[in-house]
């Protein structure tokens, strides 16, 4: 029997001496079996115990809401310490590591959010020697030894935790099974901080292991294998496709897709950008998804538009290579076609119609008289709350061009992504990642995604963002300083009196 195996069995046998059956958890080798990583998808936890890991280690009895009791709990801890047994090579850390992921890939969700917090709680730094270090750093300052000093300290404070975590790398799925993993626990972090740790261990990992320096830039077309298109159409998150037509579509002649992949994780992409070739900036969304439509000639094309990107792994949130993303796809794309110039995007403004909603009363407020009195005629009334505005608003996609309503609309879009910061970033999602990378806001579209989804978060309003390659850092050092780019159209829109 392997080592893997002897740790699998060992705690799924504890385990299933629980009392409540909904508790139990299969034997761990049916479970890799069936599934060696694949944590499986639960919708929510329940509650988590009052009382730290360490409380319930030194306990007897277990409480109501409490999955594992302590007596599996400490058995649990056991075999999480053997993973990282400093007598033990990396390749035997691996094989046991892998046995715990074949028990978790069967365990309930409250047994998994046990074993979250183990690994938080129990393998910390070391108090003590981070103590030590620090005082002998500090005495060192300044002498010969002060270098020796830091790699000292540096070293007390790699966690136990972080040589666990680089023991499920070692496998061949182990590195997807913590993408999944965190990506099960980030929804519980707002409620239980003593996940933190875990969670930014894990990120720091990621942040090293998904370094740019190591992904792949590889272009997803029609003639790409099946399982490949379909992860497209599952991960698609800003225009659902709709079948294969769709998608054949999205790969046409005038298409480029783009993905970054990791070695190991070879056939999944991690994001993945969907590109129009095209003769102008697009303005509408619809005609790049009409499956009907002609293919653009590629003679005429000067304009690459970026209308989708979407990121596959919501496990590795915070781990940023969306903007080297942009970079080598550009590179690549003006490789191929020489007679592109402009760069820009087609996006939506998903935090827009919710901010408008909760904000409409104070931007009314701060309106001149004469505008706010000429609006308010304008749908038949004499003073315009904040309710009858929203309500007027809803029809938007009937305003005519000169609508006070929808000249209104616009220039609260314009101030929305112009002028807002939230801790100095953009307050809207999108315009945070596109501004973030040196684009800037060039041009604001009225019914540019007339869907039900376009509706409900911006009113059908849709946003240009350019790559002005030669401004990138130009755009960057605005935004540091509070001051977001926007051409002189949107300049244009924005609110007089407001900040």
């Amino acid at each position: 029997m392997s080592a893997a195996d002897w740790i699998s069995r060992g705690v799924s046998r504890f385990t299933a001496t629980e009392k409540s059956s909904s508790k139990t958890v299969p034997g761990a080798t049916a479970a890799a079996e069936k599934s060696a990583v694949a944590p499986k998808s639960t919708a929510s936890a329940t509650t988590p115990a009052d009382r730290s890991t360490r409380e319930r280690l030194q306990a007897t009895l277990r409480r109501k809401q409490e999955a594992l009791s302590p007596r599996v709990l400490r058995r649990t801890l056991t075999e999480l310490q053997a993973v990282v047994d400093p007598h033990v090579s990396e390749v035997e850390g691996g094989r046991r590591a892998k046995g715990i992921a074949a028990w978790y890939a069967g365990a309930t969700a409250e047994q998994r959010y046990d074993a979250w917090l183990l690994m938080s709680e129990q393998f910390g730094p070391k108090v003590e020697k981070v103590a030590a270090a620090r005082e002998l750093y500090e005495a060192a300052l300044g002498s010969p030894e002060e270098g020796q000093a830091e790699i000292r300290l540096r070293r007390a404070f790699v966690s136990p935790r972080t040589r666990l975590l680089q023991r499920f790398s070692v496998f061949a799925e182990g590195i997807q099974f913590l993408v999944d993993m965190r990506a099960e626990l980030l929804p519980y972090l707002k409620s239980d901080k003593r996940l933190l740790a875990l969670d930014a261990e894990l990120e720091n990992l990621f942040s090293t292991w998904f370094d740019v320096a190591f992904l792949e830039l590889r272009r997803i077309s029609w003639d790409s294998p099946a399982s490949m298109i379909e992860k497209l159409i599952k991960y698609e998150a800003v225009h659902a496709i709709k079948g294969w037509a769709d998608v054949k579509n999205r790969l046409g002649s005038d298409r480029r897709c783009y993905g970054f992949f990791h070695p190991r994780l070879p056939d999944v992409p991690l994001i993945f950008v969907e590109v129009a070739l095209a003769d102008e900036m697009s303005s509408d969304i619809m005609p790049l998804l009409d499956e009907l439509a002609a293919a653009a000639d590629l003679k005429k094309a000067t304009t690459a538009i970026f209308y989708s990107i979407s990121n596959t792994q919501t496990g590795l949130r915070g781990v940023s290579f969306g903007d080297s993303l942009i970079k080598r796809v550009v590179e690549t794309l003006k490789e191929e076609f020489p007679k592109l110039k402009t760069f820009a995007t087609l996006s939506p403004i998903p935090g827009f119609r919710s901010w408008l909603s909760k904000n409409a009363a104070i931007v009314l407020e701060k309106m001149g008289s004469k505008e706010r009195a000429a609006l308010g005629r304008s749908v038949g009334v004499e003073a315009l709350t904040a309710a009858q505005f929203l309500t007027a608003a809803e029809g938007a996609l009937a305003l005519p061009e000169k609508s006070l309503i929808r000249q209104m609309l616009l220039q609260c879009a314009a101030h929305y992504l112009g002028r807002l910061l939230d801790e100095g970033k953009p307050m809207d999602p999108v315009a945070r990642f596109h501004l973030g990378n040196g684009a800037r806001i060039e041009r604001l579209n009225w019914a540019g995604d007339p869907s039900p989804k376009g509706l409900k978060q911006s009113y059908g309003l849709m946003v240009n963002y350019l790559y002005d390659l030669k401004r990138l850092d130009k755009h960057r050092a605005l935004l540091a300083k509070g001051n977001i780019p926007v051409s002189g159209t949107v300049q244009n829109f924005l609110l007089d009196g407001f900040k």
